[in-house]
């Protein structure tokens, strides 16, 4: 083999092998272990709502903050699928208590990546229980190999793209919105 098919080979696996540490897209971006979630939040076509939501709940500076945060983070899909009106009637300066409540559902504190979850599941007979920042009790499973999160309110949300590191945390993409009961 000639010196320049070793270099040749030792460029692939290099790229391999950053390639597959690499964090996934999120919206259309691409999303750095080196910003933090709001950071890498707002660069997602996928997420405008909850990044305008967020911004509107006065969060921006806590999820900016050290952590580390777990955010199940809803599509603006996942918004659009809520009765009509929900979403802008929850961005009224008057409706911000229900705001962060809301959002806060979605925040757990610590780092859990899936592997973790599906260990915590797995664990403990099929569904684990976690209290989140805001105080709503979710309970996490795996179907099919991806996590489920069943809301207080008996929704259910998929984690449809897992693990996207984040320098205060890691990110879940969702595909519902999370609600507390009434």
């Amino acid at each position: 083999m000639t010196f320049q098919k070793i270099a040749l080979t030792a460029a692939a696996l290099t790229m391999l092998a950053t390639a597959s540490f690499a964090n996934p897209m999120v919206g259309g971006a691409a999303m750095y272990k080196t910003r933090d979630i709001i950071d890498n939040a707002v660069h997602s076509k996928d997420h405008t709502t909850l990044v305008a939501a967020v911004k509107a709940a006065g969060l921006v500076d806590t999820l900016k903050g050290k952590g580390p945060f777990t955010v199940l983070a809803p599509t603006n899909e996942a918004f659009a699928a809520l009765p009509a009106g929900t979403v802008d009637n929850l961005l009224k300066p008057e409706n911000k208590a229900t705001l962060v409540k809301i959002l806060t559902c979605h925040v757990i504190a610590g780092n859990a990546l899936s592997g973790a979850i599906t260990k915590m599941a797995k664990d403990d007979g099929g569904t684990h229980e976690v209290t989140t920042v805001g105080g709503c009790k979710l309970q996490l499973s795996v179907k099919g190999g991806k996590v489920m999160i069943k809301d207080e309110a008996g929704g259910t949300a998929m984690v449809t793209i897992a693990d996207v590191k984040q320098s205060n945390g890691v990110i879940h993409v969702i595909n519902h919105v999370l609600l507390p009961k009434s």
